[in-house]
């Protein structure tokens, strides 16, 4: 398997063996951000229980939530594919954008013109700080691949994507892939 360098637009996917971690086990994460400073992302496949209009009450539309990571999980982050709508965007990478205007996001969303199939809302990001994240790489926490979705990744929110990519990256990953998610309670 050719090992990529981590870039701004790859996927983070965890490694079987990271089973455990509360906040990454069966993680897939978009990488934002990755320069000599460090690195941040965003968690995809973890849905939250509640709706964004239940956190912001001006927003009338039930947008699904996702934990986006274990740090500042009290903040709200997004990500969009519609930088002509968004003012202030922050171009990732392959069409996808990190935040932007919030009110102007609100009010978007509000009149009908963003739809969720276009932006991805998350409580918190995932963090690591120089060097961290090669760290974890050197110690087989995680697998990195091409975002073969480009933009159209916002719309990958089922959380059987992980075991997706397991199955995508062949191997010994196919046996993992039908773990059950707590291995104690087979």
């Amino acid at each position: 398997m050719v090992t990529l360098i981590p870039q701004k637009g790859h996927l983070l996917i965890a490694e079987p063996s990271i089973f455990g971690d509360v906040s990454f086990n069966r993680s897939v994460v978009l990488l934002a951000e990755h320069n000599d400073e460090g690195s941040i992302g965003f968690i995809l496949n973890k849905p939250l229980e509640f709706k964004l209009n239940e956190l912001v009450p001006s927003i009338v539309k039930p947008f699904t939530v996702y934990n986006g990571g274990p740090v500042e999980q009290d903040n709200l982050y997004f990500i969009h594919k519609v930088p002509d709508l968004i003012e202030n965007s922050i171009e990732i990478s392959n069409g996808i954008y990190w935040g932007g205007n919030f009110e102007s996001v609100i009010n978007l969303i509000n009149e009908g013109s963003i739809k969720e199939s276009q932006v991805r809302f998350f409580l918190g990001y995932s963090g690591w700080e120089i060097f961290q994240l090669e760290k974890e790489l050197s110690n087989h926490s995680w697998v990195i691949t091409e975002n073969i979705y480009k933009s159209e990744i916002i719309k990958k929110s089922s959380h059987l994507f992980w075991k997706e990519k397991m199955i995508e990256l062949g191997g010994n990953y196919l046996l993992w892939s039908n773990l059950p998610e707590d291995p104690n309670l087979n």
